[in-house]
């Protein structure tokens, strides 16, 4: 089951692409301010630390230029040749940040060591070089806050790097504040040395702060770009699927984030009895569930039919028999001495035969004693197809609750050493159930069938959909 690639959690697809656009100039005009004022302080108090900051500035804007032009991209639909959508060219522009500001760490690292230890320049801390920054910390505010709001409201990888490489300005520029202060300091101390170089020291602490944050860009968008799970989704996926009715269990989930939407590839195991029309309605339960969770997810769930501990005869003759193309009814089972004999009515083409009709009821007799260990044999009665109609009850619908209610009647019947072999199965529009009950072999058999009768009219009442029970009664083994 697919869903558009551009939905998005709030609003329709256009309005978020709009939303997201908007971010994006905006904070582009944000860059080109800040860097033109960074480099015209700079420049004319010699601050390291803030030509630092204007160089910091000035990647931020091909950064947010990078990013305004990913978006427009990445909200393209999908197409022929990029069946999973335009996503990841987000990813490609975190990266591409990342790599600035690699770049940029390591030209301020040179020229901070160059300050520190073989030249010296002259800083001159103005009343500009202190408003410059400080305006850089509000704007930086402010603009890493709204984009955050949109990254997360928008799932947008790109809109998030933006994010934290700004927020991440904020503290870049109050190192460079801290620096500028110093200095000053330094000149009403009688120009302290250490306190002088202050601003290469601020520049270096720039630089810290900037490779730690890349270090964490750079992780996540490999990540993406490498199809790395998303922590902790698969799990959660999982567990969401066993808790639907009807799965036995989630062997499989794989997933994967393209830009804001989750592709999950999913495998389910589902009851061998359970019916195409009942395998089909869990697997869109769970599709549902998925996508409660996730909105912008796109789900492909495979199912595969296994057999369940809560089977009974019926259901494993009528498994076995489906996967050779037969259909069987009036399953019966018959206990001898801890063996089972069972006895069913095997539907044949009427077009075949009887020694073809023959040879196929002997190759199905052959695979359920050798399939089925407790068996020691199996005798088909042959008809032909559609002489008798048979529409099957799948156990999860009424095995549950019929098990359920048994539990309580049987609760205060000390009596009742046991109950397995329920079969449930619907035939001419009326539901029947027939079960195997454990008795002390000692008891009279008049106070057994008062019992096995009691069973049966408290089964029905709890369960009204019944219209027959039938309850084989037998000692331990």
């Amino acid at each position: 089951m697919v869903m558009d690639y551009n939905g998005a959690a709030n609003g329709t697809p256009a309005s978020a692409a709009r939303e997201k656009k908007r971010v994006a100039l905006t904070s582009v005009v944000a860059a080109i301010f800040l860097t033109s004022l960074k480099i015209i302080v700079g420049l004319a108090t010699g601050s390291l630390g803030i030509l630092a900051e204007a160089l910091h500035s000035a990647l931020d804007l091909a950064a947010a230029m990078m990013t305004y032009l990913a978006v427009r991209i990445a909200d393209r639909p999908a197409d022929a040749g990029h069946q999973y959508g335009h996503g990841k060219v987000e990813s490609f522009s975190a990266l591409f940040e990342t790599l600035l500001l690699v770049v940029t760490c390591v030209w301020i690292i040179w020229e901070a060591f160059q300050r520190l230890f073989f030249k010296t320049v002259e800083v001159d801390p103005t009343v500009w070089a202190f408003a410059v920054m400080i305006t850089s910390i509000i704007v930086d505010w402010g603009r890493s806050r709204a984009l955050l709001k949109a990254a997360r409201k928008h799932k947008s990888q790109a809109l998030e790097a933006d994010a934290l490489h700004f927020s991440t300005d904020i503290w870049s520029s109050s190192v460079v504040l801290l620096g500028l202060a110093l200095v000053k300091i330094g000149e009403w101390m009688g120009h302290s040395e250490w306190l002088a170089r202050a601003d290469a020291l601020a520049a270096l602490g720039v630089a810290g702060i900037v490779l730690w944050v890349s270090g964490r860009l750079g992780k996540a968008t490999v990540d993406v770009l490498l199809d790395r799970a998303p922590e902790g989704v698969t799990g959660d996926l999982a567990r969401m699927a066993e808790e639907v009715d009807g799965v036995v269990s989630c062997p499989r989930v794989r997933a994967r984030q393209v830009g804001p939407a989750l592709f999950v590839d999913m495998v389910i195991e589902v009851g061998r009895a359970t019916p195409l029309e009942r395998a089909h309605a869990v697997v869109s339960e769970v599709e549902t569930r998925v996508r409660a969770a996730h909105p912008q997810a796109d789900i492909v769930v495979h199912f595969e039919p296994v057999a369940t501990d809560d089977e009974g005869w019926t259901e494993r003759v009528e498994a076995i028999a489906g996967e050779r193309g037969l259909a069987v009814h009036e399953v019966q089972a018959t206990e001898t001495r801890g063996r089972i004999l069972l006895t069913f009515h095997l539907e044949i083409d009427p077009q075949l035969c009887l020694a073809e009709a023959h040879e196929l009821a002997d190759e199905l007799e052959a695979d359920l004693k050798e399939r089925l260990p407790d068996v020691s044999g199996a005798v088909a009665h042959i008809e032909p197809k559609g002489a008798h109609r048979v529409q099957r009850v799948a156990a999860h619908r009424y095995r549950k609750r019929i098990a359920a209610a048994l539990s309580r009647i049987t609760e205060d019947m000390p009596a009742v050493h046991g109950l397995h072999e329920m079969t449930v199965r619907e035939s001419g529009g009326r539901i029947f159930v027939a079960m195997h009950c454990v008795f002390d072999g000692a008891r009279p058999i008049g106070e057994v069938h008062r019992i096995s009768t009691a069973i049966e009219d408290q089964l029905k009442t709890a369960v009204p959909e019944i219209a027959d029970v039938h309850i084989h009664a037998e000692p331990p083994e």
